[in-house]
Order: C-alpha cells, then structure tokens, then sequence
C-alpha cells in the first residue's frame, strides 16, 4: 500500500468537497467570508470545478496574515535537549532541537509555520522559535478552521524551477476553496482519523520491512553454517572439490572451533575464487560510444545483477568474466552484485571468480561476510579494504551439489518474502 498516495488522495479529496458529506443547514461559506470582509465577493474558482453548495472559493490573502520571523530565529550553537523551548522547521523533522533563549518566542497562537523553500507546513499551537528566514508564519482569521487551511497548504506546490524560493506574497494570491465553517471541522476531524489509521499502517509496514530484512539476514546465516539444507552423505565431500582446484590445498583452522557439517571444509576465499583487485583506465579511454562497459563502483548495482553502464573504455586495464561476483572494496564496503557480462573494473570494485561451482552461492556467501570486511577496513577519508584482506578471508565450504541446493531454497524462500515486499508497497 503506497501510504503517501493515499494520504494525498484523502486531502484532495478533502478541499474538493468529496471527503465528508454536506449538511443542508451549515451556515455557507459566503456568509462567514462576508463577515470576515463586509464587500467580499468570490474569485474566480480555478481548478475547482463542481464543489458542493455552500462552498466559495476566495484568496488565501482575505482569510491570512503572514509574518517572516527574523525575531524568532535562534542560533543553532544554542541547542539543548535539556531546554524547553522548540526550535521548529517544517517537513519530518519538525522539532530539530531545544533552546533557552526566550527573547522573541513566538506565542500568538494557534498559526501554521511554513516553509517557502520547500513548501512544506505544519499546524502548531505552542510557543516556539524557528531556525531560519525561510520559515514564515500565518495566522488565519477566527472564521476560519486553522486546520483546513494547513491541509491546504499541505498539498498546494507552485510550478517552477525546483530551486526558486516560493514567497508567500506568491502563495497569497492561490485561490482556496472554503466550506462552511461546520463542514471545515468535520474535515479536520475525518483526516485526524484517517491519518491516525495510515500512521498504525506505515507503523507496521516498518515494523514488517524490518522483519523481512532481519529474516533474510537468518537465512543466509543458516545456509553459511550448514543449517539451511540437509546434508547428503553421498555429495562429493568439498575437500575434493578443493584439492581439484589445488592438489596442494591443506585444510586451514576454521576460527569458530566448531564441528563442522558433513562434507563440509575451512578454507579462505583465495581457495575457491580467482580474485581481481580492479585498475581504472586512463581518463581519455572513457566515452560513450566503443569499448567495453567500466564500472568504478556500485553506482549501477541492483539487488543482484549489476545493471548496464553507459561509461566505456577502449583501453581496458582489468577485465571481468561474466557470472563474476563484484565486490566494493571502498565507499562502501562489502557490498556485492552479480555481472552478466564481461566488463572492465576500476579501483573501487574487485571480482571475484568461482574456480569450479556456483557464482550465485559465492554472491549470497559474500552477503554475510560484509560486517567483516568493514571490520577490517582501514583508511581516513574514507575506508577500503585490500586484496589480501579479501583472499585470506576465512569461510566454511559445503560440497558441490549442497551449494546448489542452498542456493535453490535461499530463492525460494526470499521469493515469498520478496512477495510480502511487494504487496507493502503496491
């Protein structure tokens, strides 16, 4: 469920008059707006086709004051959580600190704080300070539900470049439609519902994505240690897949000191892949149009297979095969993804090949090793790890064929999660 669309839909829904039903003896909007301004008359309705009897549409200029709050600005060095003044802006954060400067509290309340950067406005009925210039504050007329208007704020955006400031002079001259004073509450009050029930929602969309992700996580824990399949006394043991890689391979002490699953064997990562630390190519080799594909780090990874790069270089330093494991030696760490296709690696990126087997084992095998490898990262503007960091890594090998079948039950199994996923999110 797309929770913001929703919340989105129940505001339009709201100051289009479709929220809640009309009662034929509220007092109409005209009524209220002339008393606000004895020679006022309605403007033109805009977008607004259609709203119910008793509506009107006026600008938001006859129904607000609006001040810019350079009084109420605090220095942000003054924080404290201990102190009890709010400093406000709009958007999530909404209170980003506390302050005990009282001169220039703004106390003429209820009003509607409003950012005209991002557009963003909050209701709010207790004294506060704000961080910065870009905060204004409205007070709207006693006639007027407070809440309504803040809804419409909340979903009114200006056309324009991204970047433009949106003064509120600009915002003064939107026209707004009114309902009668009694329909505005009942509106306040049927999103106040509503919002309460999407809050439960998001709550444990939350809570469930978090349980997903920890599930996974479980997942590839138990396949690691030979806790997700069965072991089968007729695989091939995994010393000889190994021996077959190296005739010289000696077992090394697995780190855990814990008896091993059947066929399985502690080895390092250099055992059972050819790892190649990436090398970029010279700048005047990247274009757009010949050569092979170059990636520098994860910027086109997906969840698993590395997605197409529209960097190419015709003097390619280190080549990666297809069915390579890719891993982030740098900003950050440990991350993997799967290639398809032979490209060329810069020096943020080293592949990681399986001797004999399956790529797809190694990419969920190099999942749980992250934690690790960060562990181990070094460097001061930011961190990286080395290739003998990642070739003496130690790791427990199962037999060829229960390779596969970890692989075949960790999809299964993050199918049906994935599903959960998606039908949060749809």
């Amino acid at each position: 469920m797309d929770t913001k669309a929703l919340r989105q839909k129940i505001l339009d829904l709201a100051i289009h008059g479709r929220l809640v039903p009309q009662d034929p003896n509220d007092e109409p909007a005209f009524e209220l707006l002339k008393r606000i301004n004895p020679g006022f008359a309605p403007c033109d309705n805009g977008h607004y086709k259609n709203l119910p009897d008793g509506w009107t549409i006026c600008r938001l200029e006859e129904i607000i004051d609006y001040e810019q709050p350079t009084a109420y600005i605090v220095n942000s060095t003054s924080y404290n959580d201990s102190y009890s003044i709010p400093v406000l802006t709009a958007g999530k954060s909404f209170i980003i600190g506390y302050t005990n400067e009282v001169q220039g509290i703004y106390s003429k309340l209820p009003c509607i704080i409003f950012d005209d950067f991002t557009t963003d406005s909050r209701f709010v009925d207790f004294p506060f300070k704000v961080k910065s210039s870009a905060m204004k504050i409205l007070q709207v007329n006693k006639e007027i539900e407070i809440e309504y208007v803040a809804i419409f704020m909340s979903i009114t955006r200006l056309i324009g470049d991204t970047h433009k400031r949106y003064w509120i002079s600009e915002y003064s001259k939107l026209a707004i439609p009114i309902p009668p004073r009694a329909e505005q509450h009942r509106i306040a009050a049927e999103i106040e519902k509503w919002f309460a029930l999407i809050d439960q929602i998001e709550q444990g969309k939350a809570s469930l994505q978090t349980t997903i992700k920890q599930t996974k996580s479980k997942i590839l824990d138990l396949a690691i240690h030979g806790r997700l399949v069965p072991q089968d006394p007729n695989d091939e043991p995994a010393i000889e897949l190994l021996k077959r890689i190296n005739p010289d391979f000696t077992p090394c002490d697995n780190g855990h000191n814990e008896k091993l699953p059947q066929g399985w064997m502690s080895c390092q990562l250099s055992n059972v892949l050819k790892i190649t630390m990436g090398q970029s190519p010279k700048g005047d080799s990247l274009n757009n149009n010949s050569g092979i594909e170059f990636h520098q780090g994860k910027i086109c990874f997906s969840d698993k297979y590395l997605q197409k790069s529209e960097i190419l270089t015709d003097e390619p330093i280190k080549i990666t095969e297809p069915n390579s494991v890719l891993l982030c030696v740098r900003a950050p760490v440990g991350v993997v993804n799967i290639t398809k296709t032979r490209i060329c690696i810069g020096r943020g990126l080293c592949s990681l090949s399986p001797f004999e087997g399956n790529s797809v084992f190694y990419f969920y095998l190099l999942q749980t090793l992250q934690d690790s490898f960060v562990n181990q990262s070094t460097g001061t503007t930011f961190k990286a790890i080395s290739g003998e960091t990642i070739k003496n890594e130690k790791i427990i090998l199962p037999p060829l064929p229960e390779q596969h079948r970890i692989v075949a039950k960790i999809e299964e199994l993050f199918s049906a999660l994935d599903n959960i996923q998606k039908a949060l999110e749809a």
